[in-house]
């Protein structure tokens, strides 16, 4: 009997203990301390996921950052004013240029007294240099929106209307902005930066404290609690590198280019590798993260096969053609952005622009590096055996007697766009146009041999030059 009751005594402690850890509150830290960029934007999405899976009573973000890339910066602003949870934020030493943006979009702002926030103007990347006014406005823009969106109160007294923002916009874009003065903390020629204490006194601090610790307790009022923080996992890391702006651009010039070469020398080799390999870390990342869907992956599919079609099934270049590009450049675009089904209400129109400037960039990359290897095979350098060369030695065991053909003139059999059929003395060869699209019954005349191919241009009684 007496073993009965400590066994029930001992079930008694148990469930009274496991009842009161899951009455702590349990608060979720993510740590942003790094340049604000695709990987904090991961393990803000990760974290803010985790913390409301596990029923958090709140979200702290530990933050200590000098800025980074405005576009993922607005995205995390823009979820946090959207969660669900309480978010707080600790600056324990600088939360500079978008490190402001996102601090303001938070609840409540917490620092240690000799940390900072402000700077926010936008500058160039590569110099360092202030950017254009363009940016300036629109980095004002979000930051008063972001400021107001905490709210304000409207009294009237004596007559007169009095409004009290809970964060003044006008000191948000005063971190933007020399040209706006803050009598006693910035004037015409300053740029506006926070220490904690000017922080509390303008309202953009609630308190300050020395570690995470007396955040929540002090100021949050949990004096028992349950701390968890969010951890990034390898994938991750590799996942915000995918997911970062320049490395898409450069999957999308490294699919571009290789679609290109290894249409001009038909065959798997390495240009289609290299296409293939880009486009899998392309979509991947963005497959498992929700972003592109199942349709998106097959419309890209879809826009290479027409491309394919367009080339060697009907030479020329028509709807099937254009469809195909136009096919390929969307996928590419919606891959980017969290539409469904082409449902595009709520999205951020900085999420649009991001997705059209990473295509377009990557596009535009694409071409350059096309002309720019177009012109380097076969000459000294590493691209130096990638065609053969006149002097090789031994038996060549295609066909030479192109090379007679030179100066010789024939029919366009099919369109050349620039690449198509002709046909010579009853016999039909490969041929490129050297200068624009040739119609298909236009005379040609060859003006060289290179490559296995004829390279030829429009014929009227006097070869085009």
């Amino acid at each position: 009997m007496r073993n009965f009751q400590i066994a029930l005594l001992l079930l008694f402690l148990i469930s009274f203990d496991l009842l009161a850890q899951e009455a702590k509150p349990l608060v979720y830290r993510i740590n942003i301390r790094e340049n604000i960029g695709s990987n904090t934007w991961i393990y803000l999405q990760n974290g803010m996921h985790e913390a409301i899976t596990k029923e958090a009573s709140a979200v702290l973000l530990h933050m200590n950052t000098y800025g980074g890339n405005v576009l993922e910066a607005d995205s995390m602003r823009t979820a946090i004013l959207n969660a669900p949870l309480p978010v707080y934020v600790y600056i324990d030493n600088h939360a500079a240029s978008a490190g402001a943006l996102i601090s303001i979009a938070c609840d409540s702002i917490f620092m240690r007294n000799s940390g900072s926030i402000g700077a926010a103007t936008v500058v160039e990347g590569g110099t360092g240099e202030k950017a254009s006014d363009k940016y300036q406005s629109y980095m004002r823009g979000i930051m008063r929106a972001t400021a107001e969106s905490h709210g304000k109160t409207v009294t009237i007294h004596d007559g007169d209307t009095i409004i009290q923002w809970r964060r003044d916009p006008l000191i948000a874009e005063a971190m933007v902005d020399e040209r706006v003065v803050i009598p006693g903390f910035a004037d015409s020629t300053q740029i506006l930066t926070l220490t904690a204490s000017q922080a509390i006194e303008l309202g953009y601090c609630e308190g300050v404290a020395e570690s995470v610790h007396e955040v929540i307790v002090a100021h949050l009022g949990y004096n028992d609690y349950t701390l968890e923080t969010y951890n990034p996992t390898f994938y991750d890391k590799i996942r915000g590198f995918l997911t970062n702006g320049v490395v898409q651009a450069l999957l999308i010039m490294f699919i571009i280019g290789g679609i290109y070469f290894e249409l001009q020398s038909p065959g798997i080799g390495f240009p289609t590798a290299l296409a293939i390999t880009a486009a899998i870390l392309y979509f991947t990342p963005l497959y498992l993260t929700g972003y592109a869907q199942n349709w998106e992956v097959l419309l890209f599919v879809l826009g290479l096969i027409f491309i394919v079609f367009e080339i060697f099934v009907i030479p020329g270049f028509g709807i099937t053609g254009i469809l195909g590009i136009l096919f390929v450049f969307s996928a590419l675009v919606l891959a980017l952005i969290g539409n469904i089904r082409f449902n595009f209400e709520g999205l951020p129109a900085t999420e649009m622009f991001r997705a059209l400037m990473v295509v377009l960039g990557g596009t535009g990359m694409g071409l350059v590096l096309i002309i720019y290897l177009s012109g380097r095979i076969g000459k000294p350098g590493f691209l130096q055996f990638a065609a053969l060369h006149t002097d090789q030695e031994g038996y060549v065991s295609v066909p030479m007697e192109p090379v007679s053909l030179v100066g010789n003139t024939g029919v366009a059999a099919t369109d050349l766009h620039p690449s198509g059929m002709v046909t010579i003395e009853g016999n039909f060869y490969d041929a490129i146009s050297l200068k624009g699209f040739i119609a298909k019954g236009d005379e040609v005349v060859v003006r060289r041999y290179e490559n296995f191919q004829l390279y030829v241009v429009r014929y009227s009684g006097k070869a085009e030059s």
